[in-house]
């Protein structure tokens, strides 16, 4: 029997840190359905989105603003072109890395990709526009110790990536506080990510509020299968639910390895990651080794050979 017959397979979705300039093109040159998806992009949020996507330059894609609806509407060509090729079984849930959840929710029919790609945008122009503090990856220790070390620094877990890779975020000072804790407790490595504000932090409070209304005035529908959370690593579907995750989830943990246990208890044996990149698939490959994980590329290369 299938994983699909199963019941055991989710699909996963990319965050910030998966874009490349040329994502997504080759699948807008070969399938009719993924240019769609692009055009449709370009013309919601009236300017050549794919362009940049395709083109660059690089430091415009980086742009916190231009670098999430840019990875949304990536995420999302991949799905079309994994399910028009039949790549892509039913899923018994699905989850999102941070941004991610804003695919996975257009991914369950929750969310028009309009109305995603729209509140990304903005999200993004405001993460912009109260950017401050800074982030770091540790690298090397187990999440418990960093959570320690963030708390006396006065910093703030910001993801439970994999074990042994967690980063933190909040005001600078405290940052390299945690960092240099860190170095003293024996962390492998203590990186300063090249990123504009504290992301995942209380510093972000801001974007939440400016985010909320148009959250609010967003039209969201059951999802069709389960979300399990960023925020709590538990499966939801109401629209209400919905909502308060995309808000909760800027200033909150991202519990990836929770979320990833959840799914794997509940019976999941395959991962599929839909969108640019591999990112999750390194992740989960360090969580579990109980299941499969395959990356939207590969798939649609061994298709086409």
């Amino acid at each position: 029997m299938s994983d699909a017959e199963n019941g055991t397979v989710a699909w996963v979705f990319p965050g910030q840190g998966s874009q490349y300039v040329g994502m997504g093109l080759g699948l807008a040159r070969n399938q009719a359905a993924a240019a769609t998806v692009f055009d449709g992009a370009d013309e919601t949020l009236r300017f050549a989105l794919s362009e940049l996507i395709f083109h660059g330059p690089d430091e415009e894609l980086q742009q916190t603003a231009n670098q999430q609806p840019a990875i949304v509407a990536t995420s999302a060509a991949y799905l079309v072109a994994l399910r028009d090729r039949g790549l892509l079984p039913e899923p018994a849930a699905v989850a999102g890395h941070s941004l991610g959840e804003y695919s996975a929710l257009v991914a369950v029919d929750a969310l028009d990709l309009n109305d995603a790609l729209t509140l990304v945008r903005k999200r993004g122009e405001l993460m912009q526009q109260h950017g401050a503090g800074a982030m770091a990856a540790i690298i090397g220790l187990d999440p418990d110790a960093v959570a320690d070390i963030a708390a006396t620094a006065g910093a703030e877990v910001a993801n439970f990536n994999a074990p042994g890779q967690t980063t933190v975020s909040g005001r600078t000072e405290s940052v390299e506080q945690a960092m240099a804790l860190a170095k003293e407790r024996g962390a492998r490595r203590a990186v300063r990510l090249p990123v504009s504000a504290a992301f995942h932090s209380s510093l972000m409070k801001p974007v939440v509020e400016g985010l909320r209304p148009l959250i609010e005035e967003t039209a969201f529908r059951e999802a069709t299968v389960p979300l399990v959370t960023n925020v709590t690593a538990t499966p939801i579907q109401h629209p209400d639910d919905l909502r308060r995750e995309l808000l909760d989830q800027v200033c909150a943990s991202v519990r990836w390895i929770d979320v990833i246990e959840r799914m794997t208890a509940d019976g999941v044996r395959s991962f599929i990651e839909v969108g640019p990149g591999k990112v999750l698939a390194g992740l989960i490959g360090r969580i579990t080794c109980e299941a499969r994980v395959e990356v939207a590329d590969n798939l649609i290369a061994q298709d086409a050979s």
